[in-house]
């Protein structure tokens, strides 16, 4: 039974109380058992942090940066240890996790480019011998809360911005995929970055109402589903605390009649069932504009298929299981709620055969096959409402005009794709549309690290997305400086109103 700690001033950490059990989702078994963090935990990492942030904030930006190329090469070449406690605790397939420690390194390698990032502007002669510049500076001690569905990754998104701008970092990771978080601290060590600078405090919502209110805390980050970011928002607000926290989704994929429909089911299925669907750029409704349904649901179903769903760690599984019993009850519910509400059950994910057992409903472990509902009504809860499985809702619309009405009535505004091989109507798809992040015949347009990450609508609370150029500038503050060195000669004392004369 894996014991699993907090990670504070550089060493592990067990604490005391509570602990909670660590499934692994293909068996259905406890591996182990993870510590959750009181307020006293949290105390104690945040003083750590705070303690050691004076002098890591003025570290130079050469040894910033070089600690954090040491962390990249580190991370890289332990990335198939991180994958596989990955895939033990959440699920996903062993490649899929590759590609999430793969996203999560472009992060920071764009943080090793952190001398070029912090560079200010500099005017001279603003005014008579008079120059103006600006600077910019770390916060302090910051914090990241961090979802199950990419457990490196996402963490990933935060704190090596947050830490080559001089800030101390501490993670609060999901307690149902912890392990990987620690592995990440030991790789920070190895690296050569000073104790505290980095913390994990693994808990529930104890740990982070304490993170949210703590008055050391400067900034907190979030990523969630979105009645947990508005919450963790408003209450990190309501402390003073500069806040971002990226919420839920609902994506949607408009494929006109001019589409390349093997391309397009092709990415439908790609996207739509994915990681099992556990992504918040996931694809979960097609838009499909008459008279392409047909067609495009037979090309789906025959793709499927061919699927292969198994343990993460079998090379023959092409998807896993979802990451624990009660999600997977969940989402396998609106299998009967979109029958009732008039869809066509064209796939049905509890009868999919799983590598080593039988069908989904009877093997062992938190099994949902890949879950095609066709004619789902506009409006109803299957087309609405963020499932967060492998279930793809067909919507069939009569124009792009319907369609684009559909995206935009919407609660969410994460992600969208459009497929169409008109260059006009992809162009005056991305004007628009009211979504933050837009594919053109990409299903899962997932912007590179020195672009920012983030929607719009309830997908987003605060001003800022992460990574990239707003991640650099969340994580610190802008100082102008305007200077004068007066020559020797100068003198007198002038009461008028200073202009710049």
């Amino acid at each position: 039974m894996k014991n699993i700690t907090h990670w504070i001033g550089g060493a592990e950490v067990e604490g005391g109380g509570r602990t909670a059990d660590v499934f692994d989702p293909a068996t259905g078994e406890v591996s182990g058992r993870v510590h959750l963090a009181s307020v006293a935990e949290v105390d104690a990492a945040v003083a750590a942090a705070a303690a050691v942030y004076p002098a890591w904030r003025d570290a130079s930006l050469v040894k910033r940066s070089r600690v954090l190329f040491r962390f990249r090469e580190l991370m890289h070449a332990n990335r198939d240890e991180l994958a596989r406690l990955i895939s033990a605790e959440h699920g996903k397939v062993h490649s899929d996790a590759l590609g999430e420690v793969a996203r999560g390194l472009e992060v920071v390698e764009f943080a090793c480019g952190i001398p070029h990032l912090l560079k200010g502007g500099f005017s001279e002669g603003v005014s008579t011998r008079v120059d103006s510049y600006s600077i910019r500076q770390p916060l302090g001690v910051v914090a990241g809360i961090t979802p199950f569905n990419f457990p490196a990754m996402v963490p990933m998104w935060m704190f090596p911005i947050a830490i080559a701008c001089g800030n101390a970092f501490v993670l609060k990771p999901s307690e149902r995929d912890p392990s990987a978080s620690l592995l990440m601290a030991r790789l920070w060590k190895e690296a050569g970055l000073p104790d505290g600078v980095f913390n994990v405090v693994q808990g529930d919502k104890a740990a982070v109402d304490r993170l949210l209110e703590h008055p050391d805390v400067r900034a907190v980050s979030f990523v969630g589903s979105t009645p947990i970011a508005r919450y963790v928002y408003e209450a990190g607000t309501a402390h003073g605390k500069r806040v971002q926290a990226l919420g839920g989704a609902k994506n949607h994929m408009l494929v006109l009649p001019d589409a390349d429909l093997d391309l397009v089911a092709d990415a439908a299925v790609s996207a739509g069932f994915g990681s099992a669907g556990e992504r918040c750029m996931a694809i979960s409704v097609v838009l499909a504009v008459d008279p392409v349904g047909d067609e495009l649901v037979d090309k789906i179903v025959s793709r499927v298929a061919e699927l292969t769903v198994g343990p993460g760690d079998d090379p023959a599984s092409q998807m896993g299981p979802l990451v624990t019993q009660v999600h997977r009850d969940k989402v396998a519910s609106y299998l009967e709620t979109g029958v009732a509400e008039g869809a066509k059950l064209v796939i049905d994910g509890r009868r999919t055969p799983i590598l080593g057992g039988g069908a989904a409903a009877d093997t062992p472990g938190f099994w949902l096959g890949p879950t095609l509902l066709d004619h789902v009504p506009a409006g109803s809860r299957v087309h609405t409402e963020e499932i967060f499985g492998p279930v793809l809702a067909i919507v069939r619309v009569s124009s792009y005009e319907e369609g684009l009405k559909l995206i935009n009535d919407g609660e969410y505004g994460n992600g969208t794709a459009i497929f169409t091989n008109d260059g006009g109507a992809a162009r005056r798809f991305q004007n628009e549309v009211e979504v933050g992040m837009i594919g053109i015949n990409v299903p899962i347009p997932v912007p590179m690290a020195f672009y920012s990450f983030g929607g719009w609508k309830a997908s987003l609370f605060g001003d800022t997305h992460v990574h990239g150029t707003e991640g650099v500038h969340f994580y610190t503050r802008g100082k102008v400086v305007t200077s004068r060195w007066l020559d020797p000669s100068h003198g007198g004392v002038n009461l008028g109103f200073p202009t710049n004369a």
